[in-house]
Parts: structure tokens; sequence; C-alpha cells
């Protein structure tokens, strides 16, 4: 049973927090809850549980939609990568645009062996794939998200949906005031020793931390498929090379990435440009995602090693068509006729016959293709955001503000994303188990080791 809420107000008035007690009132210094977790997903469930099963009692844990872990439940395609197994710390951290360095601390805390054995000690096993990503055996991201809520419901959490944190404030003697917009838009108010910001990229989240004293680092996309302008691949939709190596040069640096690559209708996708865009993600939003992008389609090879190839292809498949017969089995038939469409060769034209200039013209489009980059995938496609609160602003070893006590922050809240492959969720249970751990500790001392 939830603790009374406060008076409600009107459910179309502001939201705004009478602090003080009424003149002549004399406050009992009791608050109704231990601990309110705002945020339903990962992060939050992480922070929520942890306390709660080290000891803090009354645990609420809120989420503004009707179904919590949203995002759990549609990654990997409905399979939710859980983490990665990558258990060296100071490897880990490698996979982190924003944040790196700053997370061995953290990480070396509670890792993705940590995370494997959470979940197994509460009923879930992973399983690792060849790329190093863990799934549940179960291959359903329900899985995840049904282990995660039966936790919560052990550990006495109690959670309610289509509530919204709207605004907090402070208490003069510790501990925070806070305005609930429920359904129907009600409006409720109630109390809270200690509070964990767990909103994940919603503007609310950064909007709440910033009242409560917090800097932000501006959000830009990050993880997203990149739109090419005028290069005629859009025949290719679907089509999967592996490896290819992608490059960028920017005002900023160099960015070069080398995976698998996904042909969309619209340009390029698949691991190797979410990991490049992710990596140059302000250096792109600074050029309004207009510049050019270079592709290696050929594996690595060097100008020799094409040379040399086309050397014996013309000898050994000389009465060969050139679209019938491709320098190795591993380039794509369509990629192919395309970049021989591309230079002007016809594809009905024998190996033999080649003619030196024209052998110039498709090693170069092999190893170094030129495409101007038009602009990132559609709004709401990319898959995290990049920046939130400065991690410089937070102690790391238990994601306690430094601006404001009893506050926590979690999650993608924080100015911290990473690479695909299951590296965002481990920031998510990582940050979630320390705040939640330093909450207990607050009470139990002996639980701050």
């Amino acid at each position: 049973m939830l603790p009374p809420a406060l008076p409600q107000a009107d459910a179309q008035s502001d939201v705004e927090l009478d602090v003080e007690p009424e003149p002549g009132a004399e406050s009992s210094g009791l608050l109704a809850w231990d601990l309110v977790v705002a945020g339903g997903g990962p992060a939050g469930f992480m922070a929520a549980i942890t306390a709660a099963e080290a000891g803090v009692r009354q645990v609420v844990l809120l989420e503004s939609t009707p179904t919590p872990l949203g995002k759990v439940l549609i990654s990997g395609g409905g399979r939710c990568n859980v983490t990665h197994a990558d258990w060296d710390p100071r490897s880990l951290v490698g996979h982190y645009p924003r944040g790196g360095k700053a997370l061995l601390g953290p990480f070396s805390r509670f890792a993705p062996g940590d995370t494997v054995a959470w979940f197994a000690e509460r009923g879930l096993s992973l399983v690792e794939e060849d790329d190093g990503r863990l799934f549940p055996t179960s291959n359903r991201a329900s899985s995840v998200a049904a282990s995660l809520r039966n936790a919560a419901l052990a550990a006495g959490v109690t959670l309610r949906t289509v509530v919204a944190l709207q605004a907090a404030e402070p208490l003069p003697a510790g501990g925070f005031r806070l305005a609930l917009r429920a359904g129907g838009g009600v409006l409720e108010r109630l109390e809270t020793r200690q509070l964990v910001l767990a909103t994940g990229s919603h503007p609310s989240g950064r909007r709440l931390a910033a009242d409560l004293g917090h800097g932000l680092v501006p959000p830009v996309p990050s993880l997203f498929t990149l739109a090419l302008a005028g290069a005629g691949m859009g025949e290719l939709a679907g089509l999967v090379m592996d490896p290819v190596e992608l490059s960028l040069e920017l005002a900023e640096g160099r960015f070069r990435q080398a995976g698998p690559v996904l042909f969309t209708h619209r340009g390029l996708s698949g691991p190797a440009v979410l990991r490049l865009t992710a990596f140059a993600a302000r250096s792109l939003k600074a050029v309004a995602y207009r510049c050019e992008l270079g592709v290696d389609w050929s594996g690595g090879r060097s100008q020799a090693d094409l040379e040399a190839l086309f050397a014996s292809l013309r000898c050994d498949q000389a009465r060969k068509q050139l679209g019938a017969w491709r320098p190795w089995p591993e380039l794509a038939r369509r990629l192919w006729t395309v970049l021989l469409e591309q230079q002007a060769v016809d594809p009905q034209q024998r190996w033999a016959d080649l003619s030196r200039p024209q052998q110039q013209r498709l090693i170069q489009a092999l190893r170094a293709s030129r495409y101007q980059v038009s602009g990132r995938g559609p709004f709401g496609e990319e898959f995290v955001t990049a920046g939130g609160v400065p991690l410089k602003e937070l102690n790391l070893a238990t994601m306690a503000s430094r601006k404001q006590a009893g506050l926590y922050l979690v999650g993608e809240l924080l100015d911290v994303d990473g690479v695909t492959g299951g590296f965002n969720f481990q920031h998510c249970w990582t940050s979630g188990w320390l705040a939640g751990r330093a909450i207990a500790a607050t009470a139990d001392p002996s639980l701050a080791s």
C-alpha cells in the first residue's frame, strides 16, 4: 500500500512546491519514503532493487509511461543485448565515446562479469555470441524485463506507472519534496529522504537536474545512420559488406572505424557506421551532417595487392566478363556491378580487355570511394543521445551529486554514451548498482566498501 499522498492540487495548475511549513506548524521530520527513483528504465530498476535488497525499506520507482523498461523490451530487435563480454575495465572504457577513462573506477567495482552474475542469481542466464554480445538464453527481451520486475517485487520496491516527477525541491532539514503528475493529470505531492534521477535522455530529467543545480552538456544524436547524396546505391538496400573501413576528415580530427556495413535505401548503416557516428557525434553536428565519407570496400587490401590481383585476373580469367567474375568472392556482386557502372566500365567487357586507366579507376573505387554525406538518418532513429549531466559533477564511486545532498544521477541522464553491443546497458547497470549501494550505505555504513 502506498503511503498517503500529500494534498492534491488542481490538475491544471502549475507545479509549485511550498517547502517551508505554514506559520506555527511543527515538522515531524518523518518523510513518506526513504527513496524515490524517477525513471523505470534499466538504471532506475537497478538502483531501486539494489537499495531495497541492501535494506532500504520504503522505495518507490516512478515510470511516466504505462510500460516500464520500454528500451529493454525493444533493444536488440526484441532480444535485449544485456551487456558485452569485455571483462577488463581498462578495455571496456574504450567503447565509450563520452565517459571514457572516467568510467574506469565505476567499472572496476561493477563490470560485465558482475552483471552476468547479478542476473544469474536472479534466475536469468546469459549466452555469449561470437562477437561478444550477451543475450538472455531465451533470446527474448521480455525475459530480462521479467527478471528485473520480479527482483523489484521480491525486494519490496513499489512500482508506479503513468506517474511522472514534475518538480523537486530540497527540504531545509534534508530530503526532498516532490510534485508528481499522475494519470488523468492529477498532481500529487510527497516527500523522500533520497532521490535518484534515472530519466534517460528525456528532456524532463535534464530540467530536473538543472533545477537542482547541475550543468548540462547540450545533447546531440549519437549512433545514427548516414544519408548519402547522389550515391546511386539505393538498389543495394539490404546488402551487408564486411569488413569495410570508413573515415571522416573533420575540423576536430580524423575518425576511422572498420566492420560490417549495411546498405539502406538512403545510405549506410551497420555497426561500423554506428561506431563512426558515435565517436564523431559532436563534430558531425558542427558541420550539420554535411561532409565527405571515405570508404574502403577492399577489406584493407593495399594498392600493390590489388594491382597484382587484377594482373592475375586479366591472365587467368581473360575470357570472363568483368560483371560475371568479381575480383574476390566476398565482394558482393551487386556492389561490384555498381562500382563498374560508376567508373564507366562496361560489365560485359572481358578481363583481358581491361585497360590500365580503367584498372586504376576501379582500384581507386575499391580502396578509396568518396561519398557526400547529406544528413543523418530520420529523427528518432538514433540509438542514444550524447550529452547530459557532466561526470565531474558527480562522485563516480557513488553516483551522488556534488551539487545537492541526497541526490543521485544514473544512466543516460549523464554525459556518457557507448557504442552498440550492450555497452550503454552496462553503464546503466553499473551506475544504478553503485547508487543503490551508496544509498543503502547511508543507513548501514558497512555497505560502503
